[in-house]
């Protein structure tokens, strides 16, 4: 098997390295810079992270906070609008994963002609050029987004999250810093923590999974298996904050060099439909797609219970395996992990839409890399069983 490696040029790791974002910049001659992040991160002030080290280099950034969570088409077109009426070098996207796949995204679209939609870059088009280089910061430490070529965006035309995948959602370089996650409220840590380890599993369990995602998969899941309920229970421990930092950058560049699947497949049409926030979907439906593939990829599933802690070298990979079913239904009741019905999702509606949520999340491509693959029947299935 030859694996393709891709990953961001230059990733500077480490409590307080935002504050050499316009270092960051030199080494890549950059210095006109759109930054691309959310309204709570202007009105909290949080953006003068960036903005005030930059502004002591000389560098003035314009602000685009028009982005929305499950970033929409519509919003990345007016980005790129922004982008186009200034004299930009480079993105950065600051925040959760959804203003930096914004900025993903809109470094995609821009590079394409005037009046060009999305929906041409989604999967399985490649898409590989970009007009600007990004930088990527995140705030959360969960979606990997600053260490991938992926951006999922949805299209308002027909309520789809579509995956977008290619060099040019690969980011030039990545700033990551457990600081800025000391804020992060109790939920979106529990949901972007789960969201992190779903990543370093399923690239491990993956058909397309390789030494060397391997390795990083398996380091992310030791270092969220031991660190995601203290980082939840105890948000200014700084040791778990930059545990999960780190093992959400690694889970991150793991998947992106293998690839997610059955629960990130079936998760994209759940939030494009529901406006479920995406790691919370991918809590609500891990434990039973993992039971669901346990036994097609049973030593892969076993080894990672080891590697989160919850199972022995001792334990036999059936025994191992159980432990790490266990492991995901406890830890989802010790975070507050709702079903979609508790959610408040109602069952009609949830009911009336598998068909079409079965069938999105089958062309997404993510469930083809599942241990077992499943036909829209079993996707059906697997929705109803983790709805109530």
């Amino acid at each position: 098997m030859i694996a393709t490696i891709v990953s961001p040029r230059l990733m500077r790791i480490g409590g307080g390295s935002t504050a050499q974002v316009a270092e960051v910049l030199g080494l890549f001659g950059l210095s006109r810079p759109l930054l691309v992040t959310d309204p709570w991160m202007v009105s909290s002030g949080t953006v003068n992270r960036v903005l005030e080290p930059l502004g002591k280099a000389g560098i003035t950034a314009a602000v685009f906070s028009e982005t929305v969570p499950d970033p929409t088409d519509t919003v990345i077109e007016a980005g790129v609008a922004a982008f186009r009426a200034g004299d930009y070098d480079c993105l950065i996207g600051f925040g959760g994963g959804s203003p930096m796949d914004t900025a993903k995204a809109m470094a995609i679209l821009a590079a394409a002609e005037p009046g060009a939609k999305m929906r041409a870059f989604k999967v399985p088009a490649s898409a590989d050029k970009a007009a600007v280089p990004v930088i990527c910061i995140p705030t959360t430490a969960g979606t990997g987004s600053e260490a991938t070529r992926f951006t999922v965006i949805t299209d308002t035309e027909t309520e789809e999250k579509m995956l977008i995948a290619g060099l040019g959602a690969l980011p030039l370089a990545a700033i990551v810093d457990y600081e800025l996650t000391y804020s992060v409220p109790a939920r979106t840590t529990a949901d972007t923590g789960i969201d992190s380890l779903t990543h370093a599993l399923e690239a491990f369990v993956s058909k397309r999974a390789n030494p060397h995602a391997d390795s990083l998969a398996l380091s992310a899941m030791r270092l969220i298996g031991r660190h995601l309920r203290i980082a939840y229970r105890q948000p200014q421990n700084a040791a778990a904050r930059e545990a999960m930092m780190l093992g959400a950058m690694q889970a991150g560049l793991a998947f992106s060099n293998s690839s997610v699947a059955l629960v990130h497949g079936m998760s994209r049409p759940i939030g494009a439909h529901f406006h479920v926030p995406h790691g919370l979907s991918n809590a609500m439906l891990l434990p039973a797609v993992t039971e669901y593939g346990l036994n097609h990829a049973l030593p892969r599933y076993a080894e990672a219970a080891r590697a989160i802690g919850v199972a022995s070298r001792d334990d036999a990979d059936q025994v191992a395996g159980s432990k790490l079913l266990e492991e995901l239904r406890a830890l989802n009741q010790e975070l507050g992990v709702p079903t979609p019905a508790e959610y408040g999702i109602g069952a009609a509606k949830w009911e009336g839409l598998l068909p079409l949520m079965a069938q999105q999340a089958l062309a997404s491509g993510s469930p083809a890399n599942n241990p077992r693959v499943p036909e829209a029947g079993e996707i059906i299935a697997l929705y109803r069983r983790v709805y109530g």
